[in-house]
């Protein structure tokens, strides 16, 4: 169990919370991240407000972004250990995403952390 925000929509009413859920809410990848950091963004607090309909799937882990460490890897390019971040490619909208501690994705979607950035940087 780890900590996400998760959005949540019944009928035509959202709800947002900080929830503990577990890997099985995750969607589909060949990569999972121990998140160290994510960004707030505009997309981001229109999908956590409702106020535009940028989430195409409920439940939803939003944040578009993160940056942190491969914990498990199926992925040729990708092994434990391995500092990475990522930005877009629907995530956060149709793809869980990076406001929680662990994330998986596609690790196509992925670009190595460059060794002049903290993870901390590379979302500032």
């Amino acid at each position: 169990m780890f900590n996400a925000i998760l959005i949540e929509k019944t009928d035509d009413l959202q709800s947002v919370s900080l929830k503990q859920i577990d890997e099985t809410l995750l969607h589909d990848g060949d990569v999972t991240i121990d998140v160290a950091y994510s960004t707030l963004n505009y997309k981001d607090g229109l999908a956590i407000t409702g106020a535009s309909p940028v989430v195409r799937k409920f439940p939803m882990v939003p944040g578009i972004d993160l940056a942190g460490t491969v914990r498990e890897s199926s992925h040729g390019d990708w092994k434990a250990g391995d500092k990475v971040v990522l930005n877009g490619w629907g995530v956060g909208e149709g793809h869980t995403g990076g406001l929680a501690q662990v994330a998986r994705l596609k690790g196509e979607w992925l670009v190595p952390l460059p060794s002049a950035f903290t993870e901390k940087q590379a979302m500032a």
